[in-house]
């Protein structure tokens, strides 16, 4: 909650931090590379999204909006594009090259815990949180990207919130994170319908902003969780593979490597990140 961003080298004894970027005036929500690894967005409480230059550590651009922005996503094919969510419900899509808005996603949602882009990218699924309501319809939509119109809002209606949802890189599903404490397994193709008959369910969630990922091949699901624990699945069967413990506390968020299947890093309630091989 400092403000600022740590890239940090991983295979450096001597110098951990490579650059250290304050360009936030509050704490940051969420930070994202963009797909050439040049440049890193964030978004935070002091109700922006922030662009920085990361070799030069310059900040380019600043969107500002008139919520607390909560989670980014770059568009996977075209890196001038990116969605933000915020703390009012409102979903934009965002041009880096003008800094203006291409289209806005209205629905009088909660606050908005996560959004992703299908493989095609002709859609996205946004995840609000609907604790203080009663319509838990709205907690994940599937919306049209350039109609800006949902295409399903009853896909999950079970009344948890979804801290993360995640596409499956390769096949037509995806996932998302229910405070129920499973991984509820849904199809990305019309009309969306839950799998009742399959889940991830060994980790717990218990309240906190547990993320998962798959990996690049997309033969493996691997979830943060409330014990502290690591916990890797068979994305097809959902059998648990392996449990790491790695934190006392809540282990919130597990990422693959981009380009080393082997390794895995992750970050911890209490602030420690941690690299796995």
């Amino acid at each position: 909650m400092d403000h600022s961003i740590c890239i940090w080298n991983v295979w450096s004894r001597d110098q951990k931090k490579a650059r250290v970027l304050n360009y936030h005036c509050a704490a940051i929500k969420d930070v994202k590379w963009s797909r050439q690894g040049l440049f890193l967005l964030s978004c935070g409480y002091d109700c922006s999204s922030r662009l920085v230059d990361v070799e030069s550590g310059l900040e380019t651009q600043v969107f500002k909006e008139d919520q607390v922005v909560g989670v980014i996503k770059f568009h996977p094919y075209n890196t001038n594009l990116f969605l933000s969510g915020g703390s009012k419900g409102f979903l934009r899509l965002w041009d880096i090259r003008n800094g203006k808005v291409v289209h806005e996603y209205i629905r009088g949602l909660g606050p908005i815990l996560d959004v992703e882009f299908t493989i095609d990218a002709k859609q996205f699924i946004s995840s609000s949180d609907v604790s203080k309501g009663n319509v838990t319809e709205n907690s994940i939509i599937i919306w049209d990207i350039s109609r800006q119109v949902p295409l399903s809002n009853q896909v999950y209606v079970e009344a948890y919130t979804c801290p993360c949802i995640r596409c499956h890189p390769f096949d037509s599903y995806f996932v998302a994170q229910s405070n129920g404490n499973y991984i509820a397994i849904f199809s990305s193709k019309p009309p969306f319908k839950l799998d009742k008959y399959k889940r991830y369910g060994s980790h717990g969630v218990s309240g906190f902003p547990v993320k998962c990922n798959f990996s690049l091949d997309g033969e493996k699901l691997v979830s943060g969780s409330s014990d502290g624990c690591i916990y890797l699945y068979n994305s097809r069967s959902t059998e648990l593979i392996k449990k790491i413990k790695a934190y006392e506390q809540a282990c919130i968020d597990v990422a693959f490597h981009p380009t080393m299947p082997n390794v895995v890093a992750s970050c911890s309630w209490s602030g420690d990140v941690s690299v796995f091989e």
